[in-house]
């Protein structure tokens, strides 16, 4: 199976060149550095033991900050290698500081150029985080004996259905890791049906948090007209279609609040432009984050058009929506806005997060919502209580004891 799947790897690459293209063209490749995914790697292997982690993107990376700070400060381990496959999260990279660690882009998953990497970075192990799962890059890593681990392994049941039609195929690959540390029960049956041997819970590392501190400060203009406006809620990392969601509950919201101001951080910032094009429409005045413009008295949605920053926004907030949820993405990590003191309201589309929203439910610090009557409503709620941040982080501390 492993022959075919590199038959059509192969034939894709024919097609790579035009990928790589629009995608820069969009603004989701880098313009140079989009030669480390095609195997000409420039950084040259340090000495000593290294170690590889590999993310997909900015949520998976930030989940393994807070051990990759302790793996630094071990003598053992001189060297990481951290491979990701977004341009957002090598942004995000690029604002810690971390004295071991390499970023670089994954290389794509073809049987020649994995085997370059592989040879040229020789780590000795591998750790895959969730759901990277790359049949040649953990074939030739197998082969070379190379120690892998799934860490913060997890799959949902949409991926598993996938996975279970080429069930055989599946169990090739997933009994090439040495262990894997599911996040959730659910994880754990499926790893199993698939062909895994050594598979424990560990519990989501999403619950951790990094001591790395943001050295990214909010201009004094800004804060100058955040301070002077009634910030209503805020919409963090947001799809398409999401934004104009939080447009409209802003409009139903300025009614009653004078002053009103709504802050958005969309998932991915290279659709600003469009997310403004869509919310002007709405007859709402918006301004971009990134601009040199001087910021309108009467500016009625704040959109953050800029990585690493969601933190500093964060505080601002009583509640927040988290997208994702509206449309059928799955959810993104509520744990980062739950934890600095925000009530969380989201969609049905949760499944990528489910035992995480599950806690917080129960701890009342999330609810789901439907339609805008309801957010209107829960975000009214949360504005006219007396809502502690304090006694919602002191909720939190409590699941992690559990975890």
């Amino acid at each position: 199976m492993i022959f075919i799947y590199r038959i059509f790897t192969n034939i894709f690459l024919l097609f790579l060149p035009f990928v790589i293209i629009q995608r820069i063209i969009i603004n989701k490749e880098h313009p140079y550095r989009f030669f480390e995914k095609l195997g000409f790697i420039k950084a040259k292997r340090p000495t000593g033991k290294l170690i590889w982690f590999h993310v997909s993107s900015v949520g998976e990376l930030l989940s393994i900050i807070p051990l990759i700070e302790k793996i630094e400060k071990t003598n053992k381990i001189k060297n990481i290698l951290l491979t990701s496959s977004t341009l957002s999260s090598s942004k995000v990279f690029g604002k810690l500081k971390l004295k071991k660690t390499i970023h670089q882009f994954c290389p794509i998953d073809l049987n020649l150029i994995s085997k370059k990497f592989i040879d040229h970075w020789n780590p000795a192990a591998a750790i895959f985080v969730e759901s990277e799962i790359w049949p040649n890059i953990i074939t030739n890593l197998n082969k070379r004996k190379i120690p892998l681990v799934l860490l913060n392994a997890r799959l949902t049941k949409k991926s598993f259905k996938k996975w279970k039609k080429i069930i055989s195929f599946a169990n090739s690959i997933f009994k090439k890791f040495d262990v894997c540390l599911a996040q959730n029960d659910e994880t754990k049956i499926f790893l199993n049906k698939l062909g895994a041997d050594n598979i424990k819970k560990l519990g989501n590392l999403k619950f951790s948090e990094t001591n790395i501190k943001s050295s990214n400060r909010l201009k004094t203009n800004i804060k100058k007209f955040l301070s002077s406006k009634n910030i209503i809620f805020g919409g963090i990392s947001t799809h398409h279609k999401e934004e104009i969601f939080c447009a409209k509950i802003h409009l139903r919201l300025k009614e009653k609040i004078p002053n009103a101001l709504t802050i958005i951080i969309p998932r991915h910032i290279d659709r600003s432009q469009n997310i403004k094009k869509d919310i002007e429409k709405l007859n709402l005045k918006l301004h971009l984050h990134s601009s040199n413009e001087k910021i309108d008295k009467k500016t009625d949605i704040y959109l953050v058009d800029t990585f690493g920053e969601t933190k500093l926004f964060l505080n601002l907030f009583k509640i927040v929506f988290l997208g994702g949820s509206i449309i059928g993405h799955g959810g993104q990590n509520p744990l980062e806005a739950a934890r600095l003191g925000c009530k969380v309201i989201h969609g049905k589309n949760i499944a990528n997060f489910k035992e995480v929203y599950s806690l917080l439910n129960k701890k009342k610090i999330s609810r789901k919502i439907s339609t805008i009557n309801q957010a209107e409503s829960e975000i009214l709620k949360v504005i006219n209580s007396k809502f502690s941040s304090s006694r919602n982080i002191s909720k939190l501390n409590s699941i992690g004891k559990k975890k």
